[in-house]
């Protein structure tokens, strides 16, 4: 979103646990698209919150799964959020070889970027 959008709005990722290492594979897809995720960290909705983020602050919380939808939803009884679920493949359980694997995670990078155009249109100029 940040490569796409720059600072066009906040941005914050979070999932339903924090504390939890990126995968080998999505930093390695997404480098090949000029992202840089090694030092990224995953954080949860509630370590947010302990960090200072004001969830009120935000307007949308865009899900990616079922269990962040389910997470996100429940928010919605406290702060004021639109929620949308785009339904990515998860592509940690698939393929056999390293091939294999990357081109699942190829995959589902791809399926977000394709989600982010179509919502947000295209990529700004930078």
């Amino acid at each position: 979103m940040k490569k796409f959008y720059g600072q066009r709005a906040y941005v914050q990722s979070a999932g339903v646990k924090g504390d939890m290492e990126i995968d080998g594979f999505a930093i390695a897809v997404c480098a090949e698209v000029g992202i840089e995720l090694h030092r990224h960290r995953a954080r949860s909705f509630d370590e947010m919150q302990e960090w200072g983020d004001d969830l009120s602050g935000f307007d949308l919380v865009v899900a990616l799964s079922p269990a962040s939808q389910r997470m996100a939803l429940e928010l919605t009884r406290i702060y004021h959020l639109e929620v949308e679920y785009w339904p990515i493949m998860d592509p940690s359980g698939l393929g056999e070889s390293r091939q294999a694997k990357l081109q699942s995670y190829r995959a589902a990078r791809d399926q977000i970027s394709t989600r982010m155009i179509e919502r947000f249109g295209p990529p700004q100029e930078g």
